[in-house]
This record gives C-alpha cells, structure tokens and sequence, in this order.
C-alpha cells in the first residue's frame, strides 16, 4: 500500500469516527485566554461573574427552543406520534415505533438553525422531558431524534389531545439537574437531583406550599409553585437585574456568559458566541442558578474572581469525546482531572464558531 493510499484511508476514517462518535486524547484548547472575568454579583449563597469575551460572533439567524415552540415553527412530540410529513424530495414520512423515555421526535419548519440547550424542559406528552445535550437542528429539517431525560417520573399518560410539548417559560434545570443528564447520561441520577430539588424545595415554603410540592413528581409543576417562585425570585432576581445592567454597560466589550458559585464553590459556567444569544437565555440561566442556590446548604463562604478567572483558563482535559453531523454542528465533551467541558460547535455556512460552551466541576 503506497504512503498516499495509505494517508487517505487514515483521513478517512478520522472523518467517519468524527461523524459517528468517538473518544480522542483531547488537544490544546485556542479559547482560554479568550474570556475575562469581571467583579461579582451576589446574592444570598450565589455568586455570578460576569464574563466578557475578546471577540463575539453574529448569531442573529439561530433560533432558540422557546422562540420556535412558541411561534408553532418547531415541534416535539412522542415518538410515534408525529404525523405524516412530506420531506423536500418528495417523500412521504412517517416515523415509526412506540414513545420511549429518553427519545423525542422534533421538526423543524423554520427558515433559521435551531439551538437546543441541555438541561431545556418541555412539558406534555407522557411526562416532562429535559433536553439531554446541546445540538444544532438546521432549517426544514426531517424529523429527528432527539435525547431527553424524564424530570416526571410518576406519569405516563398524554396530558394534550395534540401529543405535542410546550416551552416552560423562564425556567431551565438547576445545574445538579443539567448534570445529571450530561456529564453522567444517567436517568436515575437525574432523577434522583429532581428528587433532591423537590424536597429541598418543600423544606423552603410554608406547609400548605409544601405539601403541594411533595404530591407532585413534575419538576416543571414543582418550579412553577407560586411560594417556590418567590423563593427563587429572592435569589434570582437582584442578580438578573444588575447583571441587565452590566450587559448594557459592557455590550460593547463583548459581555457573554457567567461563572456560577455556590456557597463560596465554582461549580459553573455558560457561555455563548454573542450578547445577543447570552441575553436569550439569560432570564432562564439566572433561575436555574438560584434553584441550585435555594435549596443547597448556606455558609458564609465567598468564592474570588481569582478561582473564577482560573475556572475559565483550565478546560485542556485529558480526553475528549466528539459527536458531529457535518455541515451542521459539532458536540465535543472535554473531561479534565475534576470538571467536564462541552462545546457547541457550529458547522453551518459562515460560521465555524462555539455557539455555547458549558463547564461543571465535578
């Protein structure tokens, strides 16, 4: 076999094991020096950085799960319910099987790419599901699977005659939550986190409150408890309103993301290609970070920018873990020695940029 062939085929099936999955030693990351972190926000036991970027990127033309469901372009439903689709070269679709778990059929009919987030909770069907991890769903797609985990566990019966989920508005799955899903792709611990929120929940709210929160296995019905709200609100919304206003302040030094601690603990950080995709999740993040702030233990400890600005520098792991779909995205999962990092890649003309990047300790 000649050098050449040789080369080729090696190319090859590096590009395959790319589209397909696969485990590689994880390479040099290009972006750490890339964000700096700027004075905290705190609130109760939750510390928010806020992150600015050395450049951002135009992500005007993406649209976000709760910006599709809402206008009716994008639909999730169970597998098996989908009805009959006509595909761009003419075909008829129907997709087959019975609902699972953790599989959901999404379509979508938008003009524009589609973001999904882990962690992202949608409602109906069966039981409430999170999106398991980040993807790219591009314009007038076919049907696609999509990975959830159940955050329901106690139903399994249609709650809508029209099979399909809704968008929970300005709420996301707490970090332990988000977790659960992505780093141990494990249902049992995510629900097991839902069952540790809803009890940590139930200990914060007065008894009538409480006993509410306890008859339910909904992680959606449990955060939309009014004394639930107002429990996070307390936590959530003094720092949603001061970082609005440092988003204002820095829009032009390129304000993208947060570091999140709790209980003087890093435990977190987003971030995303522009202000603009930020500001879109950001009334939904900001909560997400104060459930996990409520219902964990209090101490008087405070974490520094100094470990936030570190957190942000160390994502070179060890391994790394690489899903793609050509022309589409890029899904990478970085492990390092005590955290997990995932970034979004967009693979779609023009771009070639991290939508979102994501890092837990672990």
């Amino acid at each position: 076999m000649t050098r050449s062939i040789y080369s080729t085929m090696v190319a090859l099936a590096a590009v395959l094991a790319l589209a397909v999955g696969t485990k590689v030693q994880a390479g040099p990351r290009t972006t750490n020096g890339d964000y700096k972190v700027l004075a905290p926000i705190r609130a109760g036991n939750l510390t928010i950085f806020p992150v600015v970027a050395a450049t951002t990127h135009d992500t005007r033309d993406f649209l976000t799960l709760d910006e599709g469901l809402r206008s009716g372009e994008v639909v999730i439903t169970e597998l098996g319910n989908l009805q009959p689709l006509m595909r761009r070269r003419g075909e008829i679709v129907r997709p087959q099987g019975a609902a699972e778990v953790n599989r959901l059929v999404l379509v979508n009919n938008s003009d524009r790419p589609l973001i999904l987030l882990a962690g992202e909770i949608v409602t109906g069907g069966k039981q409430d599901r999170i999106i398991g991890k980040d993807r790219i769903v591009p314009v007038k797609s076919d049907p696609i699977d999509v990975s959830v985990f159940c955050v329901e566990p106690g139903r399994w019966t249609e709650t809508e005659a029209s099979n399909g989920f809704k968008p929970v508005g300005g709420q996301m799955a707490q970090p332990a939550v988000r977790a659960g899903a992505m780093a141990d792709k494990n249902q049992q611990k995510v629900w097991s986190e839902v069952g540790k929120s809803q009890a940590g929940m139930a200990a914060r709210v007065p008894a009538p409150a409480a006993a509410e929160v306890q008859s339910t296995s909904s992680y959606a019905t449990v955060m939309s408890n009014e004394e639930v709200k107002g429990e996070v609100d307390k936590v959530a919304a003094p720092i949603r309103r001061d970082y609005a206003a440092v988003i204002r302040e820095l829009r032009n030094r390129n304000a993208v993301g947060v570091v999140v601690a709790v209980n003087g603990e890093i435990i977190w950080s987003d971030l995303f290609a522009s202000t603009n995709l930020l500001e879109k999740y950001w009334p939904k993040l900001v909560r997400s970070y104060a459930a996990e702030a409520v219902v964990s233990v209090r101490s008087k400890a405070e974490a520094t920018g100094k470990q936030a600005q570190a957190f942000l520098e160390n994502m070179d792991g060890t391994h790394e873990s690489v899903e793609s779909e050509p022309g589409v995205f890029r899904h990478a999962e970085i492990t390092g020695e005590d955290f997990k990092v995932f970034e979004l890649t967009s693979l779609l003309p023009k771009t070639g940029f991290d939508v979102h990047v994501a890092k837990m300790a672990r």
